[in-house]
């Protein structure tokens, strides 16, 4: 092991939720330790997608009844199962599939949505997660995308699965 070991911290759930998946999305959005910005920023989206659900703005819709269960299935959407990984082996790269475990599934799907947010121009933070949050309901957008191509690169080396050390 390279260094000393760092023990993994708890996170409280966020005030307005009462849900560990969101603080966890506040504190991957937050920058220069601004965590109000963060917060507003993420309870305006979500404040937006609870309304349009509301009003029945939103497409196929109906079985949702809160802004959480669409969350909910807007990041099963776009959680990753598998990413590959480079491996040096015998003088080679390789990239191999490996199954992602426990919060970096959350973080990549996170970073995604963000990233995918940030690419969209001329609207407010909170408008643009919005977009992309409606898109990864509808099964279209960047983050989407992203977990398909993450996928469709994991098949294509399913050849090399068996370098992986698990």
């Amino acid at each position: 092991m390279r260094g000393k070991f760092i023990p993994k911290r708890n996170i409280k759930a966020d005030p307005k939720y009462k849900s560990l998946v969101v603080a966890k999305w506040i504190n991957y959005i937050m920058q220069d330790g601004k965590k109000s910005v963060a917060q507003n920023i993420i309870y305006n989206a979500l404040d937006e997608i609870d309304s349009r659900l509301k009003a029945g703005k939103v497409e196929n819709a109906k079985k949702v009844k809160d802004v959480m269960e669409f969350l909910d299935i807007v990041l099963e959407k776009i959680i990753p199962v598998v990413e590959v990984k480079g491996r040096r082996v015998g003088g080679s790269n390789y990239q191999i599939p490996v199954p992602v475990k426990g919060n970096r599934r959350y973080f990549l799907a996170f970073k995604w949505l963000n990233n995918a947010a940030k690419a969209r121009k001329g609207k407010p933070m909170h408008m643009r997660i919005v977009e992309e949050l409606l898109d990864a309901y509808q099964g279209l957008g960047a983050a989407v995308k992203k977990r398909e191509d993450v996928y469709r690169m994991a098949s294509a080396n399913r050849a090399f699965a068996h370098l992986a050390k698990y």
